[in-house]
């Protein structure tokens, strides 16, 4: 698998001490994604421009202390990051098999404490169908906890239902349009996946991140409630997020323009939002 982050949190994705895997590539362009390295599936080039060398690309595309990645972009060695190792130029992800993955969650099992375990979370770990299938039933066959934090757009998602002890579905909009020009995601298959996995998995969090401008008013809030109280709600929480923009100079690393030009926030609007939903009976949690 494509990994481009790896670390421990505790009881924010999920049930206690968790090793988080962020796999690499997505499907969505989220304008304000906080991890904007692990979005092309082919991985990309994160570049530190005070610590550039033009030596280390043989193919003459560092110069005045700028890349030119058109050219980077027609390359498929990589010697800036396979042979010519260097502090001002990375690859985003690392690859693993899933055997050396379970090793490493084996070995630190003593870790998984409150119930933690491991978490796969992206960009979208379903543009890894297969591998993340076939690592999720390893860690069942060893008894691990998993959770799986996805935008609910694969067609066979349901599929991972049996192998994943909590769902994460990050909910970006209610309007079909909205959706899918901003972001790029057919909320029809996620809606749908939503519904599915309400009715048949036991545990769902859906998460809803307020973006200014996109989805965070008060009308918006009604929207998405008139939509989510019609789920089966025996085994579902919903989650509020702010707005934040932590990962604005990893997007200049990346090479590409954080378009998002945000004052201020949604910070006082989502305790209202909380009060609105739970007085229609929706379970609301914060982690």
């Amino acid at each position: 698998m494509k990994i481009f982050q790896k670390g421990w949190n505790f009881s924010q994705d999920g049930p206690g001490n968790r090793l988080v895997y962020h796999l690499q590539g997505c499907n969505l362009h989220c304008p304000w994604c906080t991890n904007p390295e692990g979005m092309l599936p082919e991985g990309t080039l994160l570049v530190r421009k005070d610590k550039l060398l033009p030596s280390v690309c043989p193919h003459g595309a560092i110069y005045n202390g700028k890349i030119d990645r058109r050219i980077c972009a027609q390359c498929s060695s990589r010697e800036c990051v396979t042979v010519n190792l260097n502090q001002g130029i990375r690859l985003s992800y690392s690859m693993y098999s899933c055997v050396q993955l379970l090793h490493e969650v084996i070995s630190s099992k003593h870790l998984f404490h409150n119930g933690g375990g491991v978490t796969l979370s992206g960009g979208e770990p379903s543009l890894q169908y297969d591998a993340v299938r076939h690592f999720l039933g390893l860690l069942k066959a060893n008894e691990i906890n998993t959770v799986v934090e996805t935008n609910g757009s694969h067609s066979k998602l349901s599929a991972l239902f049996p192998l994943i002890d909590m769902l994460i579905i990050d909910l970006k909009h209610y309007d079909v349009g909205k959706g899918l020009s901003v972001v790029g995601v057919n909320n029809n298959v996620v809606l749908g996946n939503i519904s599915r996995a309400a009715e048949e998995h036991g545990n769902l969090l859906i998460r809803i991140t307020l973006i200014p401008g996109f989805n965070s008013t008060g009308d918006d809030i009604v929207h998405f409630l008139s939509l989510l109280k019609l789920l089966p709600r025996e085994h579902l929480a919903i989650e509020f997020l702010h707005y934040h923009e932590y990962g604005r100079v990893k997007w200049e690393e990346c090479g590409m323009e954080y378009k998002m030009n945000i004052t201020g926030g949604v910070k006082e609007d989502i305790t209202e939002y909380e009060s609105l939903f739970r007085q229609a009976g929706m379970n609301v949690i914060r982690t």
